[in-house]
């Protein structure tokens, strides 16, 4: 994304995920989830103030005493939003984070993800990032459907909004249609380059969007304020400090 702000990919993703963080909503991700922590925490500062943000596993940013509790509490209605990293996304919605080949035999075997689907469910808004676009990532149908797009009828749903972010674009689920198409594509990239680089048809009608540029006031937040407050807060740390450049 050419922007002139030498963003890495992790400021990149994190400036444009932050913008899905709304006010008086509660959103959260899991363990592990540098990128959407930093964006939950850019959004609160850039246009969210009185929003709840839920990081699992950090120390000022997680009630819970277990997994399972965070569970209960999507559950119960009590989540607006959460991010899901995947490795395999489909046009169908689905995604993967088990195995990549055959199930009984894969090639790669992945951690697996401990109630993603669940949350896939339950959720009303869910926001997917890959920090690639490939055809590896973006494939016609995943080897394993760790999370389904789409339920059979009289099967129970709050998720009403799926996105997708990459380096490269913005794509919607289409709940009608039931299919990924795209929605914007970022600055400094054509909706040919993002075609080429997708295993699957985006659905293209008409003319596509262009990503709002990201803003001096978005990066300048992000590596002062928000990288200043996961160092001091233990928030990823390590990864703010060497993930996030210096203003």
């Amino acid at each position: 994304m050419t922007t002139g702000f030498d963003l890495t990919i992790e400021e990149q993703l994190a400036i444009l995920m932050s913008r899905e963080v709304n006010d008086w909503e509660t959103s959260a991700c899991g363990a592990l989830s540098f990128i959407p922590a930093t964006a939950m925490l850019l959004g609160r500062e850039m246009r969210a103030p009185n929003a709840e943000i839920i990081i699992l596993g950090s120390r000022d940013y997680s009630p819970f005493v277990t997994g399972k509790d965070f569970h209960f509490h999507a559950q119960r209605g009590q989540l607006d939003l959460f991010f899901i990293s995947a490795i395999e996304i489909d046009q169908h919605g689905n995604f993967n984070l088990h195995v990549i080949g055959d199930r009984d035999e894969p090639d790669v075997l992945m951690p697996g993800q401990y109630g993603t689907g669940m949350l896939y469910y339950a959720v009303p808004r869910i926001v997917m990032f890959r920090t690639e676009h490939t055809r590896r990532s973006f494939v016609d149908q995943v080897n394993y459907v760790s999370g389904a797009g789409t339920s059979p009828n009289g099967v129970s749903r709050r998720t009403r909004e799926v996105k997708v972010i990459t380096p490269m674009a913005k794509l919607n689920f289409n709940q009608e249609s039931r299919i990924m198409e795209l929605g914007s594509v970022h600055e400094g990239f054509s909706v040919d380059q993002v075609v080429e680089n997708t295993g699957f048809n985006l659905g293209i009608r008409g003319e596509i969007d262009t990503t709002p540029q990201i803003t001096e006031e978005e990066v300048h937040t992000l590596r002062t304020v928000v990288k200043s407050h996961m160092i001091d807060s233990e928030t990823y740390p390590n990864e703010a400090a060497s993930l996030i450049r210096e203003p």
